[in-house]
């Protein structure tokens, strides 16, 4: 069984990990830096498709948090990334903001609303009754189904709103079609991350602070799994699953240090 110090390669996600509301958790920095000093190979995770990792970087880097573009990985590039490995070169209607469409673009895919292979659901603000009309006749018409990520909500300044998930349920609903999700719990989109870095799954970890999609995942990509107590699980969230992670942690502070810290116990 793999251990901590055998990790040679490390997936992180975001939000409840690094940051909360636009601010540096604490040893988020530390962590990043350190890293980056010992060469180690790393990516930060997120299911939010609405950002080119350009964006997210900017904003990383307003939070005081100092990540590359080329070490965030979106489900909007592990989408991208998916969608040429089945069909190179294909087509696609997409719902959804620059995050997407760019990282399509980039894939070699064409946007069309005439015949499109695949519709494609992500991450918008701006979702549009039009538009989704216009997804339920070309997937009746034949398109394939995909969305960027199972997210029902996401937050807002105002409070939850409507994400990927409900939108792809509407969508469903009137189709009686699931769509194939590619972002977080699906594993793929660790693969297609540890693709990126060269990474293997017996000496990478996942660093998250859900179980049930970073943990998850993690766990059926084969990765050393972390959860951290800095985003949404608690104690009784994490007793209710069937399956743990390999470590629970109140922060990502417990791992700036070249020496092994102890899991906290629950």
């Amino acid at each position: 069984m793999t251990r901590r110090d055998e990790i040679e390669c490390w997936l992180t996600d975001m939000d409840g990990v690094l940051v909360h509301e636009n601010s540096p958790l604490p040893g988020a920095a530390e962590l990043l830096q350190q890293w980056s000093d010992a060469g180690t190979p790393f990516l930060v995770l997120t299911n939010n498709s609405i950002f080119t990792p350009r964006d997210l970087s900017a904003r990383l880097r307003a939070s005081g948090l100092n990540v590359p573009e080329e070490r965030i990985w979106t489900s909007a590039l592990a989408t991208a990334d998916f969608l040429k490995s089945q069909m190179p070169g294909g087509t696609a209607f997409v719902i959804g903001e620059v995050g997407l469409t760019t990282a399509l673009h980039e894939a070699g895919f064409i946007m069309t609303e005439t015949n499109p292979d695949y519709v494609v659901v992500g991450e918008t603000r701006n979702y549009s009754f039009e538009a989704i009309t216009k997804a339920i006749r070309l997937l009746l018409a034949g398109a394939r189904f995909i969305a960027t990520n199972p997210d029902a909500t996401g937050p807002s300044a105002d409070g939850p709103m409507p994400a990927t998930g409900a939108i792809a349920a509407l969508i469903s609903k009137a189709t009686g079609m699931e769509p194939y999700v590619v972002g977080k719990p699906n594993p793929m989109m660790f693969r297609s991350a540890m693709n990126k870095i060269g990474a293997h799954s017996e000496n990478t970890a996942m660093i998250g602070d859900r179980m049930d999609t970073d943990i998850v995942a993690g766990i059926e990509a084969g990765l050393y799994t972390l959860l951290v107590m800095t985003g949404i699980s608690d104690e009784a969230e994490v007793s209710r699953y069937p399956f743990r992670p390999d470590e629970i942690i109140s922060g990502v502070d417990k791992l700036v240090s070249l020496e092994p810290v102890e899991s906290d116990e629950i």
